[in-house]
């Protein structure tokens, strides 16, 4: 669900409800604040929100907003994005805001940026983006849980300038660990933890399962896919479809073809443009062999539109490749699931250059796994010693792929990569934004055994 900007949006009745319908139904947002002055854009509220996720059951999720994943939210680049986030939720939790380039404490990690927001509460985020493109919102507390039971959202940077694209979609994928009757079942297995991940049973495109999109006959629309589960990752393909890649991760690309499938990692995005066929015709969307979904072309009187040029760049600092520090940074299993299983931690499973990260130690960031200089350029050797896919993320900072052992790179800026099997690929960047910043697999349940460390700018 999308809303323009300046706007309230609810959870559920009895905890905000701001108006009453037609026959005393509740509704749970307005188009406009109130105050505007009130200091901030949005008001979003953490609560929990019954979905139907399996036909005839009810799934007791927790969302932001009315729907999860959770509501869309809008800003220009360059602008100010100012958001109360409100805890409605038994549990606490923060919002870490994904991809942005942002300064330390609004980035939205327990005890290195901000406390965490109790039940009740309420915290200020407030930041300007610098950067366009497809980003997405989380919590950083129990993540497991928390984005399992539906605590993600899609937050989309307008480019200032128009684009070229008239129609557009945001499509946020979401594998749901629930049975049969839509009941939760565990959010990470540590058998499962120790190899790809704990994976869920029922995929969702904005909620739904198995949705039918419209897109305009002989239109291109701007299609964005972002994957907000806690561990798939997506091969996706579209069989038969005209469709341009024009950014991965929120960072334009020189505008190539979809090609035969392109594999999207947890926390990763792509922009598609994708020209509808006939009225009447249907794409399947599919993740491999697995329909996700359906494109449906209905009708349209406008002439046959043209591809739109490549988006504008964004202001991400150029790395000096020939003066950077190089650093090496091992990936690697180490699954000692039986060690100290009573202690109330999780099992130990994965580390990064022989150090693993305890979510139970509110401590681990004061030992950052590197310290970097600002303003210095460096470049990461990320090696996977592994046989399981990692897609790799760091907060705070883009960085340039630059080189992969394993296939051929087009240098391009992201925030998350996907570390194959055994990989080793070399990215660089610009140290130029001082705080301390997780590095951290996205695969949530790698993440919560050990494949989490701090990297400092000072």
């Amino acid at each position: 669900m999308s809303f323009t900007r300046r706007q309230i949006l609810g959870g559920l009745a009895g905890l905000v409800v701001v108006g009453v319908g037609a026959g005393g139904a509740s509704r749970y947002w307005l188009g406009k604040m109130a105050d505007a002055e009130a200091g901030h854009d949005y008001e979003l509220i953490a609560a929990p929100l019954d979905v139907e996720l399996v036909a005839g059951h009810k799934t007791q999720a927790w969302a932001f907003g009315p729907s999860a994943p959770g509501t869309e939210l809008r800003v220009r680049q360059g602008e100010w994005l100012r958001v109360r986030f409100i805890n409605h939720l038994p549990v606490a939790t923060t919002i870490h805001w994904h991809g942005i380039r942002l300064p330390l404490e609004m980035d939205g990690v327990p005890y290195v940026s901000q406390l965490p927001v109790l039940p009740g509460e309420y915290f200020d985020y407030k930041f300007r983006v610098p950067d366009a493109g497809s980003y997405w919102y989380h919590p950083h507390v129990n993540s497991s849980e928390e984005l399992g039971r539906g605590l993600v959202g899609p937050l989309i940077v307008e480019e200032r300038e128009p684009t070229g694209f008239k129609y557009e979609q945001t499509l946020s994928l979401k594998n749901w660990h629930v049975d049969e009757r839509g009941e939760f079942v565990a959010f990470s297995i540590p058998r499962e933890a120790a190899r790809g991940g704990t994976a869920g049973r029922l995929s969702t495109i904005n909620g739904v399962p198995l949705p039918v999109i419209d897109l305009p006959a002989g239109q291109i629309t701007r299609v964005r896919l972002l994957n907000l589960d806690n561990t798939l990752t997506y091969r996706i393909n579209i069989p038969g479809v005209e469709a341009q890649i024009y950014a991965l991760d929120g960072n334009p690309v020189a505008p190539r073809p979809l090609g035969k499938e392109y594999w999207l990692g947890p926390g990763m995005r792509i922009c598609l443009a994708i020209k509808a066929p006939a009225a009447g015709e249907e794409l399947s969307l599919r993740n491999g062999p697995v329909r996700l979904g359906t494109l449906r072309s209905v009708p349209n009187n406008e002439a046959p539109a043209q591809w739109p040029p490549a988006l504008p760049p964004n202001p991400v600092a150029e790395p000096d490749l020939a003066n950077a520090e190089k650093l090496n940074f091992n990936f690697e299993w180490v699954g000692s699931v039986s060690v100290n299983v009573d202690n109330g931690k999780p099992p130990s499973l994965w580390q990064i250059n022989g150090q693993a990260w305890d979510i139970t130690d509110k401590t681990c960031a004061d030992r950052p796994i590197a310290t970097l200089k600002k303003g210095q350029s460096y470049i990461l050797e990320l090696k996977n010693m592994t046989q399981y896919q990692h897609p790799i993320h760091l907060h705070g900072m883009s960085f340039k792929v630059i080189a992969s052992n394993r296939h051929k790179v087009i240098p391009y800026f992201t925030d998350t990569y996907l570390l194959g099997k055994n990989e080793r690929a070399q990215v660089a960047l610009v140290a130029d934004n001082p705080g301390v910043w997780m590095f951290h697999c996205h695969v949530i349940d790698h993440m919560e055994t050990g494949l989490m460390a701090a990297i400092e700018v000072a």
